[in-house]
């Protein structure tokens, strides 16, 4: 089955070097020949970010480079223990914005990382399984998309080393996103959000200096 590719660089908002404050996180998307689709812009208030941290509650606006806003992520305020399963993760797609078309939605497992991608009425389209170990040094780290039985891979999302400096001493991340071309657009957006709610759970940084990412292409 035809994949298509394509690349997310978050350019992690950080940890301001002179007030100490946790900024907001921003984005740019682009496909796999390198040209820019979309930027994104977290909308959440210094108090949140600070107090919460990762797990904060926030509104990421997706727009064109033109400005025009074309989806609308929200995520609620929600504990991280893998033994509370009533609180597990998850992430609203709107699009326009003001209308759902998806969710994201932590699937409650003690060891793996696991999420259902679900449509407007919450039923289970694709699953998002990840390793059980999502630090790895020198290597991408993959969730695997799959049917929502689980019985084949369908598609990935991949957080993409950059290289020991790019990873110790900046705030960029790199993710790769492929998909079936023939996949319906809604749950292609509803992926697009399981990339960011994946960047939140596990690779927001804290504590180093702030700084605009520039743009890799996979």
């Amino acid at each position: 089955m035809a994949m298509k590719p394509t690349t997310m660089v978050g350019a992690e908002g950080g940890h301001d070097a002179f007030v100490g404050f946790e900024t907001a996180n921003k984005y740019e998307l682009r496909d796999g020949l390198g040209r820019r689709l979309f930027e994104a812009e977290e909308q959440s208030d210094c108090c949140t970010r600070n107090c919460c941290g990762s797990l904060r509650r926030l509104r990421l606006s997706v727009a064109e480079p033109g400005g025009r806003p074309v989806l609308r992520l929200l995520r609620p305020l929600k504990c991280a223990t893998c033994w509370c399963p009533c609180c597990l993760q998850e992430l609203e797609v709107q699009c326009p914005p003001g209308t759902t078309i998806g969710h994201v939605v932590q699937t409650w497992h003690p060891f793996t990382p696991k999420f259902s991608v679900q449509n407007a009425e919450k039923q289970t389209v694709l699953r998002v399984l990840g390793p059980c170990c999502v630090f790895r040094c020198g290597g991408d780290v993959n969730f695997e998309v799959k049917t929502s039985d689980e019985s084949r891979g369908v598609g990935q999302i991949s957080k993409q080393w950059g290289g020991l400096l790019k990873e110790v001493f900046t705030d960029t991340d790199v993710f790769g996103i492929q998909f079936p071309v023939d996949l319906d657009v809604k749950m292609k957006a509803v992926l697009l959000g399981a990339c960011f709610l994946i960047d939140y759970m596990f690779f927001e940084k804290s504590g180093t200096t702030s700084q605009r990412s520039t743009v890799l292409s996979s």
